[in-house]
């Protein structure tokens, strides 16, 4: 057995290659939730270009209690793959971690464009991530929180990161878990408030960060970028994806991406993988008509 497919069996899930397909679609997209996603595919399949914003952790990929092993859903290399090589679609991923690790397990080659960092840190295919470095004293803050994550022997959950610290309790039994969050909330709380670091929750853990920058920030950032009447669409699982669709809900379509629905600002729920799949690949049906037919790809669209 190869060193990946270990890695990927250790992660709870035997996947058989970085890019392979699954046999069967267990799950397509529900009447509902199809009699959504139609009438905003029309717009794709007219549109001479098309926005597609992807959270990674819990949307592209299951979360993992080893995080460098997170790899993609079985399928998901494959059909961004071919998403990203036509040219009507631009895609980029908006995700909590460095973006040189997401790129690392997306395994796509050549990679999209990831925002990484909460939108602080930016990757543009084929070039080094730029980021927004904080400055001296929001780094002795930091060095503040990790000496008190030493002393109450908490460490060993944390991630550090450029310009943040995150604490992970997802893998641990409730109880444990709750006891940990309020742990860390009453010792962060007055770290960040005293001076100006953000204390952000998330989906099993909270991160204290330099930056005010958020995942709103950089989908605003990027919509300004297209034309105006650009089809846009954001896919994101936790609470830090919230204002990320606040932000795309003024401009296209917010997707919750989760095995369970939550209260959420998004405006559609779906659930991974098999529906997840189902929405990608038809997003790339939509494009690649309007390829073949131009703009009776919007009549088109429904086969």
């Amino acid at each position: 057995m190869t060193r990946r497919k270990t890695l990927r069996k250790n992660c709870g899930r035997a996947f058989r290659s970085h890019d392979s397909k699954p046999q069967r679609r267990e799950e397509t997209l529900k009447p509902q939730a199809q009699s959504t996603v139609e009438p905003f595919l029309r717009t794709v399949a007219d549109a001479s270009r098309s926005l597609l914003l992807l959270d990674y952790d819990g949307t592209l990929a299951p979360f993992c209690k080893q995080r460098d092993q997170a790899f993609p859903y079985p399928g998901v290399t494959s059909v961004l793959q071919r998403i990203i090589q036509n040219s009507h679609i631009r895609v980029v991923i908006i995700s909590g971690r460095d973006a040189e690790d997401t790129v690392r397990l997306l395994g796509i080659q050549p990679p999209p464009e990831v925002w990484g960092l909460h939108g602080s840190q930016r990757m543009k295919p084929g070039g080094p991530a730029d980021i927004v470095r904080p400055d001296p004293a929001a780094l002795e803050t930091l060095a503040v929180a990790d000496h008190w994550l030493r002393y109450q022997q908490l460490r060993h959950l944390a991630e550090f990161k450029p310009g943040s610290i995150a604490v992970h309790w997802r893998d641990l039994d409730e109880w444990e878990a709750d006891q940990i969050r309020g742990r860390i909330l009453l010792g962060w709380m007055h770290i960040a408030q005293d001076t100006g670091l953000d204390l952000l929750e998330f989906d099993g853990g909270v991160e204290i960060r330099a930056s005010a920058t958020d995942k709103g920030d950089a989908v605003r950032a990027i919509v300004n970028e297209m034309a105006p009447d650009t089809p846009v669409a954001y896919l994101g699982d936790d609470s830090t994806d919230e204002r990320a669709f606040q932000a795309v809900n003024r401009h296209g379509l917010s997707v919750l991406v989760r095995p369970q629905w939550r209260r959420t600002a998004a405006q559609l729920w779906i659930k991974p993988p098999g529906e997840l799949l189902e929405f990608l690949e038809q997003w790339l049906g939509a494009s690649e008509k309007h390829d073949l037919l131009g703009s009776k790809g919007v009549a088109a669209v429904n086969g």
